[in-house]
């Protein structure tokens, strides 16, 4: 594809900063940069129609980590790393409603509970006798006690009697917030350009050659924000991770409200629009679900239906109205990559399940090492 004269002049020519990925972190960065260089030139690239990886597709958990998650993650960190993840989590959280309102996410409160099946009894014990040494070291983040137990109130079957509740946990509308992220980056002047993909880039002096699937372009910096896809550009260790999702056509007098985890996070469910949306299985094929294919399979797809039928909604008629995927961002430890990865590229990457909690602050963070 040759470029014109007025595309190149109006949207190819003396970019300060081009930002590849349009999700939480990619915006974020591309506004924060906009705050600190107001009269900048700023382009987004984008290879979906919409954000191509988690942004639009996950089930909007503003959440910091269930008690058998936190406790999973004291025995591979500190316990000065485990508070330091549940802060950047808060903070991220904190920093996203400030930025959008409350309104502008549908942020609601109503706690996150932690399900646990009935075979699982030693985890059930340990986590029950935990909390309260999770609660102390978490203490400087919340400022109360964050998990406490929580009688099996929704009548759910086959789970245990007693749920561990996180009661700052959230749930938001994910549709809503990049809406709302994608406006503010419009009225901002950011330019945002998408079904363009990226495929090289090499420094040339002061500038960035971008090759694109369509044309070339310079740029003066190149912020990288692609999570899960981050190893089709970069040699960074980052796994993607596929997560399946399904949700129900709406169900008559729902009673069900919250964010719910089971069998230690590997699934997690919550209530929208009286509807029930269902995702995780992971764990029954991670090697399969190492790709960065969007796509469902009948193996995990059919898990979720049956424990929705076992266990979520044993007495409930309900039909499926939707499923789809998206693709995260994993590696061997919890921290993002946030990184110059040379004169004039960084990246803010491998967001570990969490972008919802930390993508407006990773963000954040990697339009600040332009300082760097």
């Amino acid at each position: 594809m040759n470029l014109s004269y007025w595309e190149y002049k109006t949207w190819f020519s003396d970019i300060d900063f081009t930002v590849v990925g349009s999700g939480i972190v990619g915006l974020n960065c591309a506004l924060s940069l906009r705050n600190r260089f107001p009269k900048s030139k700023i382009l987004v690239i984008e290879k979906g129609v919409l954000p191509q990886g988690a942004s639009t597709k996950n089930a909007g958990f503003a959440c910091f980590g269930s008690i058998s998650e936190v406790l999973a993650d004291l025995e591979h960190h500190s316990e000065e790393e485990v508070i330091e993840l549940v802060q950047k989590r808060w903070n991220g959280i904190q920093l996203l409603r400030e930025s959008l309102g409350d309104v502008g996410i549908d942020f609601q409160q109503h706690g996150g509970h932690e399900l646990f099946l009935k075979e699982n009894d030693t985890l059930y014990q340990n986590c029950l006798n935990q909390s309260d040494k999770v609660n102390r070291l978490l203490l400087p983040v919340f400022g109360k006690k964050a998990f406490l137990s929580h009688e099996n109130s929704f009548n759910f079957r086959n789970i245990k009697e007693n749920y561990i509740t996180n009661r700052f946990e959230a749930q938001i509308d994910t549709g809503k917030m990049m809406s709302n992220l994608l406006r503010l980056a419009q009225k901002r002047e950011i330019s945002i350009l998408n079904s363009i993909r990226v495929e090289e880039f090499t420094e040339n002096g002061d500038a960035v050659v971008v090759k694109t699937d369509q044309f070339e372009f310079c740029t003066k910096k190149l912020f990288i924000a692609t999570n899960g896809f981050a190893s089709q550009l970069l040699k960074e260790v980052v796994k993607p991770a596929r997560a399946q999702v399904l949700i129900t056509k709406p169900i008559e007098n729902l009673h069900i409200k919250g964010t719910f985890h089971l069998d230690e996070g590997y699934y997690y469910f919550r209530n929208i629009n009286n509807r029930i949306l269902f995702g995780g299985g992971r764990n029954l094929d991670f090697k399969g679900e190492e790709t960065t294919q969007l796509g469902e399979t009948n193996l995990i797809q059919s898990q979720l239906e049956t424990i929705l039928k076992e266990s979520i909604l044993p007495d409930t008629r309900f039909e499926i109205d939707r499923r789809w995927s998206g693709i995260m961002g994993m590696g061997p430890q919890k921290k993002p990559i946030l990184k110059r990865i040379s004169n004039n590229v960084f990246c803010g990457v491998r967001l570990g399940g969490m972008g919802i909690a930390i993508g407006s602050l990773v963000g954040k963070e990697l339009a600040d090492l332009e300082d760097t």
